[in-house]
């Protein structure tokens, strides 16, 4: 833990931090005297856990080993660069990468006098070249950029044993937060370095309200899908559901970031309180990004302002540099921070005003980055020759000091800004940085003391910071710029006095307004406002490994029993099972854009059923009791082509538009029949006209025409270019075809997105209605008393949504007619509600409907299957039981029938009842003496129910005769006959 990072410790929540112990060798680096590199000893870790505990502070015991490749190499040979939006800065050797000759004596370190530094608190004397170059060698092999891009992380090289210590350190973590998990607790995690750690947490404690903050910037898409992990990386943070930066810049990269690395949308989301949240849609669930920047905390600040020891380190490095303006800049010794630049800036400055030689000092602390590797060590020579080159000229200058970030904390900083005359962070990049807000409040009395000859308390800062955003007060530099940096230093040191103090209380306003408690405060309400069900079941996890990604599920959405849905099939009279075609009963071809564009374009023939599929459909429509239609969004002729020569299917074209009822007749054409009227057409050349104009303008697009609508696909354009175009165009039809019977959908963004134009009223939805209303048409049945609906994807919701209603419809019927209780689980908010009463006339009271959707994924259906193949176990199972019911008898269906009562010693239940008598195992009727009526003949076997009482149970049978003694079964179907069957329709098993 750091100190620091603890400032707001005080508050009324039970709050449980969960950390790694910094130690000596903490992060695997092993230092020249033999430090320990093993971190804290395993038998002091009970004591150490004892001392932590007062603080609600609970460790995460990681071999040092395992850390140091995670941290060092991982997370900052890798990531860090990443993050920042660089990659060639941090190259690794770029002029000789064969790493077996680092050992070379040019690739040691240069050995330079650094200067005097000014007084400060204990200094601890190592060895910092011999411990750098340790460093840098032991980790220089992580930092480099030009990794293997392999489909396996890092093709299997070092880099992918780096990601495997970066998950099993997330790992670690998980186990620790689900041990200290309580019902409600909010799961608040900080840092890059556990991006993943949602992911696991997810599978243990879905209920779980968990936030992500990053405290560092988030690149752009372009420079992120570089790294071979990203997907894991992105899923990892959206297993959250809240991601928080300190800017919106971050926060845009990252909605960039998913939305062309994973096709997700983001928007203003309502929320449940009425406002609106930004928040990106991803199966099911809405993950909110929040981007507040940090503060500090002033009561902490001014604590260590007033002590005394503070005072004496102000005193003496004011004496020390007596007379003269003080700047004064605090970095890593890293590329991103700047500081060569910034030693450029002040040489310029010099040569342009020679007048303030000697009137100036920049005391430049430079904090080891040993984990940067060759990076820290290059920048550090960079910088000593930078300085001595400054100090060659103008003599004491620059005052340059390196020293170890546990030397400079918050005591050692406070003392140096605090006797600073300006402050300068110039970093090239940067994430969060509280140098300038503590300055800024080390410098508040400015505003309320009388002048003290000092022009004190200007930030000079770098647009690229972070909190240039919130420090509007600051002169703003671009670092690259050297004359912008020399123009700083001129501007700070001839600025008038009411306008320093103006851009003071400017910069001030943040500071207090916005501290580190509140801060907290605002990202906690944030999180604790975010709606998930506290029940666990509502959520349900879909992939493997770190594809593992949470769905946002309504209660009761589980996979469908096809056991339930047999038995109901069996029992049933009449039949509706409407089956969407591509991606239900058959592979999607929409998948890849490629093949997509191949088959619209007539290039690619799309994919055939196959011939078990085609048999399959052939049984199910066999059977009188069934109307199946296959309903789909392909024109007509190709449904046709595709489902040839196949009695009694109905076939549904272009999402229901054109309509093929069942029929005997497969020699002639099939008739088809509209949906509705479309005699108008003169639409379709306007929407293809202006269609046009969007395609020339925008890569990647293209119009796809059908028989009856009009297409235009963006789906291989580039995503925000293309939906931005898409929304454009669909605002320009709505406009010109508004006279028109025409809908004007925008839907697939998922896929890629498009837009169509279609007669208006037409999608699957309407046409399941209009099959229900039209079953007098095609076959007997008035009314069907079994349902099952069985699509894919969002064109398929609205058939979903539809007839789920009418099965709730009928069940709410059912239950007021016979005075059940009322079990039936709320209708999810997510669906649309029609009027189904129409169809009433149509629908049993009995009907059992059963919704499906093929995926796990948010859908209007109450169940899901897997994939294409269980929809075929599923199709195949229902002709095995249509096939069952013709060919076998159990002892329930003795009830169905009229024939003899059971005599013992005749078979048992070897055989079946035909007519009058039984049919044994061989095929060949047998009709025991004892069978028949006295009045019925031994020979006459045309009476099948002459005397005969028909039983309703195994307790009514009548047996004549006297009763045989009990004796060994000679046969199996002996042995089965003895059993007892009670219900064979409990469960079916194939």
């Amino acid at each position: 833990w750091d100190y620091e990072v603890l400032l707001s410790m005080q508050t009324h929540l039970r709050v449980t931090r969960v950390g790694v112990v910094k130690w000596r060798g903490w992060h695997g680096n092993v230092g020249k005297d033999g430090s320990p590199s093993a971190g804290v000893p395993v038998e002091e870790r009970e004591k150490v856990e004892a001392c932590l505990a007062p603080f609600n502070c609970v460790p995460v015991w990681v071999t040092p080993s395992l850390f140091g490749e995670m941290y060092n190499g991982f997370c900052k040979g890798v990531l860090w660069p990443v993050l920042h939006n660089v990659t060639s800065v941090y190259s690794s050797n770029p002029n000789n990468s064969d790493l077996h000759h680092k050992n070379d004596s040019s690739q040691l370190p240069i050995q330079h006098t650094e200067p005097v530094p000014p007084p400060s608190s204990q200094t601890q004397t190592i060895d910092s070249d011999f411990f750098s170059y340790q460093i840098a060698s032991q980790f220089a092999e992580y930092s480099m950029d030009d990794v293997a891009q392999g489909p396996i992380h890092g093709d299997g090289g070092k880099e992918a044993a780096l990601w495997s210590a970066y998950t099993a350190v997330n790992r670690q973590f998980a186990d620790v937060i689900v041990q200290c998990f309580n019902e409600g607790d909010l799961v608040w995690i900080h840092g890059f370095h556990l991006l993943i750690l949602p992911s696991f947490l997810t599978r243990r404690i879905p209920m779980a309200k968990i936030g992500l903050f990053l405290h560092t910037p988030f690149p752009s898409s372009e420079i992120f899908r570089t790294l071979w992990c990203r997907e894991d990386l992105l899923r990892g943070m959206l297993n959250s559901d809240q991601v928080g930066f300190h800017l919106f810049e971050y926060a845009r990269h990252f909605l960039t970031c998913c939305r062309r690395l994973l096709g997700l949308n983001y928007g203003m989301i309502p929320d449940a309180s009425g406002g609106h949240n930004l928040a990106i849609d991803t199966n099911g669930r809405q993950v909110t990004v929040t981007s507040i920047h940090a503060g500090i905390e002033p009561k902490v600040l001014e604590h260590v302002l007033i002590h005394s020891s503070t005072f004496d380190r102000v005193r003496s490095i004011r004496n020390q540099f007596h007379g003269k303006t003080i700047f004064c800049a605090i970095d890593r010794m890293e590329s991103l921070k700047g500081i060569p630049l910034k030693m450029l800036g002040i040489e310029r400055f010099l040569h342009r005003c020679p007048e303030f030689v000697g009137k100036i000092v920049l005391i430049q602390v430079g904090i080891s980055a040993f984990e940067r590797g060759d990076d820290y060590t290059k920048t550090k020579a960079e910088v000593l020759q930078t300085v001595a080159n400054i100090n060659t000229k103008w003599p004491g200058t620059v005052q340059f000091k390196e020293c170890q970030e546990k030397e400079m904390r918050l005591q050692q900083r406070l003392a140096l800004l605090s006797a600073a005359d300006v402050v300068m962070v110039t970093p090239i990049r940067d994430g969060l940085n509280l140098i300038p807000l503590e300055f800024t409040f080390a410098h508040q009395d400015v505003l309320t003391n009388p002048p003290d000859g000092r022009k004190r308390g200007l930030c000079i800062l770098s647009e690229f910071s972070s909190c240039t955003r919130v420090m509007r007060g600051a002169l703003h530099v671009n670092p690259w710029k050297i004359s912008e940096i020399a123009n700083a230093f001129h501007q700070s040191l001839i600025m008038s006095n009411e306008e320093r103090i103006r851009r003071i209380k400017c910069a001030s306003e943040f500071v207090t307004r916005v501290t580190t408690r509140r801060w907290a405060l605002a990202v906690m309400l944030d999180l604790k406002g975010v709606h998930k069900n506290i029940e666990a079941g509502t959520y349900a996890g879909a992939g493997l490994g770190l594809g593992f990604r949470l769905l946002g599920m309504e209660t009761g959405f589980v996979p469908l029993e096809i056991n339930v849905v047999a038995k109901a099939f069996k029992n049933s009279r009449s039949r509706l099972i409407l089956l969407d075609y591509g991606g239900t009963i058959l592979s999607n071809d929409n998948l890849d854009s490629l093949q997509r564009f191949q088959v619209v374009n007539k290039t690619r023939a799309p994919s055939f059923p196959t011939k078990a599929l085609l048999n399959t459909l052939k049984d199910l429509c066999a059977d009188k009791r069934n109307i199946v239609f296959v309903v789909s969004g392909k024109e007509r002729h190709s449904l046709s082509k595709m489902l040839p020569n196949i009695p009694n299917l109905g076939l549904a074209a272009e999402h229901g538009m054109f309509v093929s009822w069942p029929t005997n007749n497969t020699s002639t054409r099939r008739r088809w029949e509209t949906l509705v009227s479309d005699i108008d057409k003169s639409w379709r050349s306007i929407a293809i006209t202006i269609m046009e104009v969007y395609t020339s303008r925008t890569h990647g697009s293209y119009i796809e025409e059908t028989e009856m609508k009009v297409l235009w696909q963006y789906r291989d354009a580039d995503p925000e270019f293309g939906y931005l175009q898409s929304r454009e165009l669909e605002d320009h039809l709505s406009n010109v075809l508004r006279s028109f019977p025409v809908d004007i959908l925008h839907g697939g963004v998922e896929e890629g997105g498009y837009v169509e134009v279609r007669p208006k009223g037409v999608n699957k939805g309407v046409l399941s209605t209009h099959v229900l209303k039209n079953m007098h048409k095609f076959s007997t049945h008035t009314k069907i008393d079994f349902g099952l609906v069985l699509g894919d994807d969002h064109c398929d919701e609205p058939m979903l949504s539809v007839m789920r209603q009418v099965g709730r419809r009928a069940a709410e019927c059912r239950i007021a007619r016979t005075g059940e209780e009322d079990n039936l689980p709320p209708i999810p908010a997510t669906i649309t509600l029609v009027d189904v009463s129409p169809c009433d006339e149509h629908v049993s009271q009995d009907l059992q409907m059963f919704t499906c959707t093929v995926g796990k994924k948010p859908s209007a259906a109450e169940n899901y299957l897997n994939d294409v193949d269980e929809v075929h176990e599923l199709l195949e199972s229902l002709v095995k039981v249509a096939t069952r019911d013709h060919k076998f008898h159990s002892a329930v269906d003795l009830r169905n029938l009229s024939g003899p009562s059971l005599v013992p010693g005749s078979g048992g239940l070897g055989g079946f009842m035909t007519g009058g008598g039984f049919m044994s195992p061989t095929g060949m009727p047998v009709v025991p003496n004892s069978f028949l009526s006295p009045s019925m003949p031994n020979n006459d076997l045309s009476g099948s129910g002459h005397g005969m009482k028909k039983s309703s149970s195994m307790g009514e049978f009548k047996i004549s005769g006297e009763q045989k003694e009990k004796r060994m079964s000679n046969s199996l179907n002996e042995f089965l006959g003895t059993i007892e069957q009670e219900d064979e329709d409990e469960d079916i098993f194939f």
